[in-house]
């Protein structure tokens, strides 16, 4: 179970921010996914079990073609 300690931030260095990257490709994709799910979450309140559905009357697509 990942954590989101809304109070702690810390800047680091670029050498200690490559040790996060080097941490986080050591991860499947799945694992990565599954951590970014729950960050949203945690970030924009709702239940990490139970995503809000996308709005599909508001997005659309459309066909860019060029002449």
């Amino acid at each position: 179970m990942y954590r989101l300690d809304r109070n702690a931030f810390k800047m680091h260095k670029f050498e200690e921010a490559a040790n996060y990257v080097d941490y986080w490709l050591s991860k499947t994709e799945a694992e990565r996914l599954k951590a970014a799910a729950y960050l949203n979450s945690v970030a924009y309140n709702y239940p990490s079990d139970n995503p809000p559905r996308l709005d599909k009357t508001i997005f659309h697509t459309r066909s860019r073609k060029h002449d």
